[in-house]
């Protein structure tokens, strides 16, 4: 059974760590990408860690993981609130979709509060920083072994 994830990651979070740092931090996407990597190795999980500020690239990707993944995690960024084709994309994919956000999008303003994303998800993470990606792999490896029994 394949071990490999997606990691999806929309607009503008090629700038993590250099936008509003108050909000999300200082870490740079770089630096996730690291600590994604680093704990897929010891979850056994081969990954694909992509960024696009184009939604039809993110909607290329999931078509993608259709055929040879085994789980998302998406940080759809804006799109969160915006993207029905997102949405639609992800209702294609049989694995588990993980959902991560790093700042609270629920203290946040109001337009934010709605997700099409969270209509797929199997789970959402919100409000842990850059350490919900670490989350989301744990998650998604778990619900691949428990698959996999």
């Amino acid at each position: 059974m394949s071990r490999l994830v997606y990691v999806l990651n929309g607009p503008n979070l090629n700038l993590l760590g250099k936008r509003q740092p108050h909000i999300y931090g200082h870490e740079t996407l770089a630096d996730v990408e690291r600590d994604c990597r680093k704990l897929a190795e010891e979850l056994k999980l081969e990954l694909r860690f992509h960024q696009s500020n184009r939604e039809y690239e993110l909607i290329d990707w999931i078509h993608e993981a259709r055929e040879d993944g085994a789980g998302i995690v998406i940080n759809p960024a804006a799109f969160t609130h915006t993207s029905v084709a997102l949405l639609d994309a992800l209702n294609t994919f049989e694995g588990p979709v993980i959902e991560c956000h790093i700042s609270q999008v629920h203290k946040r303003e109001a337009f934010r509060h709605h997700s099409y994303v969270s209509m797929r998800s199997d789970g959402v993470i919100a409000g842990f920083g850059t350490q919900g990606y670490q989350l989301g792999l744990r998650r998604i490896a778990k619900l691949i072994d428990d698959a996999a029994k």
